[in-house]
């Protein structure tokens, strides 16, 4: 039987952009929504102006009413702790906001990275990227033209990764665009795309988007971001179903952080529930430092030790890769996980 999914129609991605246009931008109306007094955390709440708050509803409904310390709130929630300025913390940590193409990122041998739209649909505190400078690259034809023209000079690159912001927010005539340029680049054979907008807005994930994937020739790998098991809920999970259907290899990438998931137990229930949903654990990232988010930190030691409690609890293939990027190196690197 054919899994050919139906063209769609304009009102199906309309969904998705009323989710986004509907997202909450008010840290007190976030705390009211969840039944929490905002006075201990009313210091905390311009840290919006540092970096604004974004959340859709959809990702609201899954926190819990009334708990300050939810999991999933706390990737969210301006704090006081993002003013401080912490030694080591960079604007940059990752070294890529001297990119000489517009939007274009080449850091590893084989792959680039196209910075394919600035914005998110939610917008995580502990970001690498919350200080990029998106005005700089704009997510638009024209600089996608003068990315895709360097791809075209490079034989060695095999393999585009879209990411942002998140490439997501692109709509799906844009995203047909991109696609179907990038596949006429002869040495191109795989597609990555790294997205959050699944998560935090199921709806995203519309009949056109997997009709268009299924019938590229490129491998499409799409890695989804989910740090806690409770992200995952039935719309997300029939989501990943119709990109498995569509011919979609769904990866995961996670950031240890305090506070979210930094237990055994979290980790243990995300890759379980990320397993049942039908996407394999790839990568577990240590914080990025970037200033802001030096609340979120886990020392590596102490990611030894959980790597350690969750390789004895699950399989082997449910295991994440511990690593972390450098800026100016190749490729991540992975941590060594002998205890000191």
């Amino acid at each position: 039987m054919s899994h050919i999914i139906p063209r769609n129609v304009p009102s199906v991605e309309q969904n998705w952009l009323n989710d986004l246009a509907n997202a909450i931008s008010d840290p007190l109306k976030l705390l009211n929504w969840l039944k929490i007094d905002p006075t201990p955390w009313q210091k905390g709440l311009a840290a919006k102006n540092l970096f604004a708050l974004r959340v859709p509803v959809s990702f609201v409904e899954r926190m819990e009413i009334g708990n300050p310390y939810d999991p999933l709130l706390r990737q969210v929630l301006p704090l006081e702790q993002e003013f401080e300025v912490h030694q080591g913390y960079s604007t940059d940590p990752l070294d890529e906001q001297d990119n000489p193409i517009p939007g274009l990122l080449h850091k590893y041998h084989n792959r680039v990275l196209m910075i394919v739209k600035g914005g998110c649909a939610v917008n995580c505190r502990y970001c690498f990227r919350r200080h990029f400078p998106y005005q700089d690259n704009k997510g638009n034809k024209t600089v996608w033209q003068q990315s895709l023209d360097y791809i075209a000079t490079q034989p060695h690159i095999n393999e585009v990764i879209l990411s942002g912001g998140d490439p997501l927010m692109a709509k799906d005539h844009e995203l047909t665009w991109l696609l179907e340029h990038i596949a006429a680049i002869p040495h191109i054979k795989r597609l990555r795309i790294h997205s959050r907008l699944p998560v935090v807005i199921p709806h995203r994930i519309t009949p056109a988007l997997c009709e268009l994937f299924a019938s590229s020739r490129l491998q499409i790998i799409m890695v989804t971001h989910i740090n806690h098991a409770n992200e995952i809920n039935n719309e997300l999970t029939s989501a990943m179903t119709q990109l498995k259907l569509a011919k979609v290899t769904l990866l995961n990438q996670s950031v240890l952080l305090k506070g979210v998931n930094d237990s055994v137990t979290a980790l243990t229930d995300l890759s379980e529930a990320l397993f049942d949903a039908g996407i394999l654990p790839y990568y577990l990232h240590v914080l990025d430092h970037v200033q802001g988010a030096a609340h979120f930190f886990v020392s590596d030691q102490q990611a030894r030790i959980l790597m350690a409690g969750l390789i004895n609890n699950i399989s082997g293939y449910l295991v994440p890769t511990l690593a972390r990027e450098i800026g100016g190196r190749s490729s991540k690197t992975p941590l060594d996980l002998q205890l000191e």
